[in-house]
């Protein structure tokens, strides 16, 4: 648990844009097969988080046209981050005291990975095997 958060090997963070539509996000989120879109402003600084939880609970049955509707309005603004120096201990307390799966590994506000629970639990399932 003392590990940094590269012994996950964040996965490359999928970006998109705070002015693209919900429309864009599931095409995308759907294409890549993913949980979670990384939210970036115009200077590519990381301003959001959009997760396929907030679709389910926020959009889907709640509103019929939601594919033109902006991304800004139902992601999680300012999520929490971590940096790659992070313990995986640290991590692991973030995603417990906040319920979340997806946690932006970041540098200088910008990010540069993104880890989640399946990392972890990958992760520890190696280290159960050696």
């Amino acid at each position: 648990m003392e590990d940094s958060v590269t012994v996950l090997r964040p996965s490359r963070p999928v970006t998109i844009r705070n002015d693209e539509t919900l429309g864009a996000a599931v095409r995308l989120l759907a294409e890549k097969g993913l949980g979670a879109l990384l939210v970036l402003d115009a200077n590519n600084k990381l301003v959001g988080i959009l997760t396929e939880r907030d679709l389910l609970m926020d959009v889907i049955g709640h509103y019929e046209n939601y594919e033109t509707l902006p991304i800004s309005r139902f992601m999680t603004p300012s999520p929490e981050t971590v940096n790659s120096g992070d313990t995986l201990a640290f991590a692991l307390h973030k995603m417990d005291v906040g319920g979340y799966r997806h946690l932006p590994v970041v540098r200088d506000s910008r990010p540069v990975g993104v880890i989640s629970v399946k990392d972890v639990i990958r992760h520890v399932s190696q280290l159960c095997k050696e």
